[in-house]
């Protein structure tokens, strides 16, 4: 637990010598078609196989890319596409080590496989491409000259963001994937999403009481509960040492696992990370603050954390700020915090905010209202502030319901914003405050009303 993992800095763990061998490829290439039609349950993201653009799916670890990738091939199987012209890929299997020297053996290899099949009529599915190095070159590459049917998937934002961006500006096409929604979540445990019986509203929120608690990944929804806080404690695992502490050639691992720790109790409130390193540093501990500031943005790029910035009128107050910190899973947070009842407030807000997060448009941006009094969501749709949420526990203590009121009311008064909604664990009302009417709902009611893509 104490040990201390040192990287070497000018090998990265991706940039290790192996030639890949075509005959393996060739085997996993074959394999992956024998077992097509995919089993597979269905999820809300659709993505497109005849945009001619390159698909990107970024999205944290385990959250259901491959299974978006497995979908589209399904999709294409009943199209009339035969198996023969999908070549899939998963690049975290150990055996593969590619780099910019060995990629094109997986071109051979498929061509020695159908060598009557043109290269452009296939679909490439390239799962975890990240940890291929130079593939950004080879895809570009690929794409010019060779097929117009390419789907990448990775488990960093950057690597799929910035670097395409940059070398394929306007021949892609992003997808984020999280973590189930409530919706998805109560199909894959079969719970009737019917709330207007009094049989089907117990269930459903039995159902969310899990949700709030275990999260979304699908595998541990799936799972029996002896095994989900070990699965959810070997994801944690996998994404700090191997998608950070390796990926980003990180020394000293143990102060970036109390920093994660830190701000994962701090969640849904302003992170100083001056403050955190000053912490750090009464204890002894030593690491610099600017070593921090890049951490926190590298757990955003691996899906760990996601920022909320106050909403300000001014460009430069909005930039510079404290921001908040939302974290993927409520139950990647419960393994590692074991928190107490007094943290279901939290949880409930980071479940919002993910909801929200998931289904905001391009026009779209979230952020937080503080001035003297504070607002949990600001939803901006281009220029205009379309929806303000709070979101609390429950509103029976008096002194907490004037305080979430009074917040929705000076958020609006700056904004100009008229659609105001408090979001609770199960009570619901409508509220006149001056001019204005405050919606009261149940979240998981909330949930199942605006699903994926389709806010407010």
């Amino acid at each position: 637990k104490n040990a201390i993992f040192v990287f070497p800095r000018k090998k990265p763990y991706f940039k290790m010598p192996f030639m890949v061998k075509k005959e393996l490829i060739k085997q996993l290439i074959v394999d992956f078609q024998q077992e097509l039609p995919a089993k597979v349950f269905s999820r809300e993201l659709c993505l497109p196989t005849d945009s001619d653009k390159i698909i990107t799916v970024p999205g944290v670890r385990r959250c259901g890319k491959s299974t978006l990738l497995l979908l589209s091939i399904n999709r294409l199987l009943t199209e009339g596409i035969s198996r023969e012209h999908i070549l899939f890929l998963n690049f975290d299997d150990e055996r593969l080590q590619f780099n910019a020297d060995n990629l094109d053996e997986i071109l051979q290899a498929y061509r020695e496989l159908y060598p009557h099949i043109p290269l452009r009529d296939a679909y490439l599915f390239f799962d975890e491409i990240q940890m291929a190095q130079d593939w950004e070159q080879f895809v570009r590459r690929v794409y010019e000259r060779e097929c117009k049917h390419i789907f990448l998937t990775g488990s960093n934002s950057r690597m799929l963001s910035s670097e395409l961006s940059t070398s394929l500006r306007g021949r892609t096409l992003q997808y984020e994937e999280f973590p189930l929604s409530f919706t998805e979540y109560c199909r894959f445990t079969g719970t009737d999403v019917n709330p207007h019986s009094s049989t089907g509203q117990a269930a459903l929120i039995n159902a969310f009481q899990s949700y709030l608690v275990n999260g979304g990944f699908p595998e541990v929804t799936l799972s029996s509960s002896l095994y989900k806080e070990r699965i959810l404690q070997e994801y944690f695992f996998v994404m700090l040492y191997k998608d950070l502490i390796e990926r980003y050639e990180i020394r000293n691992p143990e102060p970036i696992r109390y920093f994660i720790k830190r701000v994962m109790a701090n969640l849904t409130k302003p992170t100083s990370v001056n403050r955190i390193y000053n912490e750090l540093k009464s204890q002894g501990v030593s690491i610099g603050k600017n070593t921090l500031y890049e951490v926190i943005t590298q757990t955003e790029s691996i899906y760990l954390f996601f920022p909320l910035c106050r909403y300000e009128k001014s460009l430069v107050k909005e930039n510079t700020g404290d921001k908040k910190y939302y974290c993927i899973d409520n139950g990647l947070r419960r393994v590692l915090l074991n928190p107490i009842s007094e943290d279901k407030g939290k949880l409930l807000e980071n479940c919002v905010f993910l909801h929200l997060r998931r289904s905001l448009s391009l026009l779209d941006k979230l952020y937080y209202f503080k001035q003297r009094q504070e607002c949990d969501f600001v939803l901006v749709r281009g220029d205009e502030t379309v929806q303000l949420i709070q979101v609390c526990y429950s509103l029976e203590d008096r002194q907490t319901r004037s305080r979430e009121i009074d917040g929705l009311m000076e958020a609006a008064q700056y904004t100009g914003c008229r659609q105001l909604l408090i979001l609770t664990y199960a009570e619901e009302e409508e509220i006149l405050q001056e001019t204005h009417t405050i919606s009261v709902r149940p979240v998981w009611k909330w949930m199942l009303e605006t699903q994926a893509l389709s806010l407010p």
